[in-house]
């Protein structure tokens, strides 16, 4: 098959997802074409049967005070369609994109049937779509597209629940891991320049924005240290980060927390950690926390939204949101009972193994075929 891809190509879940599809689709033998305004953040090198399309940010004119970037994209996915022949196009993240893929498909008709295919991934329908600007473009986006995906249980019904579809099912396939890249460590990996052996590692990887709630996870760590050795590791940037270096300053913790900023390749960060904490307001899945179940690191983390969904089977404790007090406690309960840590490190392998890349792609495929009638 032929696809097109659009997404977030910016650090978030949505962008990781679409990107690592791509990139699977691409290695099963399907030419993928990826519709974004900057090259994704994983698209790291040459990937086979993958190919990157820019859209056009240049234009200006004086009348238009804010770039209309969903026309833009509309006219390179219509571009795209038309030049490579595109079997259907699969937009990650409603608002703008699944709007521009409608445009596009009217702007092909009638000379090229587009279907398209919209995956829902959390702040589109929890935060951005509900919003009374985007709220009645969001609904009917969703329900003009050909097929609808949630990567969780609770987004699918949030969706249903907000924006009252009747004309469109929603089918849920869950946000996936490549166990082939996300594995346990082989070695020291880069254990010994993160702390010495005898100190535990914990670790939060995020785009730093506030539904991350990055100075909870600071302020839990605080008492962690207080209690036994322990480094902090920050993966990721955004608008959150300078509120919690002020927090790191404030409790005296700077030697003991390191901000490595944006890195685009985090499984060998994931191998050298103890640790992971994800104390979010809302998480529509929680991919970070399935990649460090995938390297065998257990998860503290809150009860909310999909991360039920992810975190089981022991593989982690989570709290309610806000509860720091409680995920300093299940920190210190995993990380100071090394046969707890050890049934938990196993137990996120095998959750690991429900959500792999060759499980879930396939559920892609078969929704492709569907909606193209093969």
């Amino acid at each position: 098959m032929r696809i097109g891809i659009t997404c977030y190509p910016t650090y978030g879940g949505s962008g990781a997802l679409a990107t690592e599809l791509a990139l699977a689709l691409g290695r099963r033998g399907h030419e993928v074409h990826m519709i974004c305004y900057a090259s994704p953040f994983r698209l790291r090198n040459f990937a086979e049967n993958v190919f990157f399309h820019e859209v056009d940010l240049s234009g200006t004119y004086p009348l238009l005070e804010y770039f209309p970037y969903s026309l833009a994209l509309a006219v390179k996915q219509h571009e795209v369609a038309l030049r490579e022949r595109l079997d259907l196009l699969h937009v990650h993240y409603a608002v703008p994109h699944a709007t521009a893929a409608f445009l596009a498909r009217e702007m092909l008709h009638p000379q090229h049937d587009l279907p398209i295919i919209t995956t829902l991934h959390g702040t589109d329908i929890t935060l951005v779509g509900q919003a009374k600007s985007f709220f009645t473009i969001t609904k009917f986006s969703i329900e003009r597209s050909d097929g609808v995906t949630a990567v969780s249980a609770y987004l699918r019904d949030e969706t249903y629940r907000a924006f009252e579809c009747t004309t469109c099912e929603i089918e849920v396939i869950p946000n996936f891991v490549t166990l082939e890249e996300y594995h346990l460590a082989d070695g020291e990996g880069c254990r010994s320049a993160l702390g010495p052996p005898n100190v535990k590692v914990l670790m939060h990887i995020s785009n730093f924005r506030p539904v991350k709630r990055v100075t909870d996870v600071v302020r839990a760590f605080a008492r962690v240290r207080a209690e036994m050795p322990s480094v902090l590791v920050f993966v990721g940037d955004g608008p959150d980060r300078p509120a919690a270096e002020e927090a790191v300053a404030d409790l005296g913790l700077s030697r003991d927390v390191r901000f490595l900023g944006k890195v685009d390749a985090v499984a060998d960060l994931l191998r050298c950690a103890d640790l992971f904490l994800l104390p979010s307001a809302s998480e529509s899945f929680g991919l970070a926390a399935l990649e460090a179940l995938a390297c065998g690191v257990p998860v503290v983390g809150t009860d909310t939204g999909g991360l039920p969904e992810v975190v089981t089977d022991g593989a982690g404790t989570l709290v309610p949101v806000g509860d720091i007090d409680g995920l300093a406690a299940a920190s210190l309960d995993l990380l100071g009972n090394p046969n707890r840590h050890r049934d938990a490190r196993a137990a996120g392998l095998r959750v690991a193994e429900r959500f792999s890349a060759d499980r879930i792609v396939p559920l892609y495929e078969d929704l492709y075929r569907r909606v193209l009638g093969l």
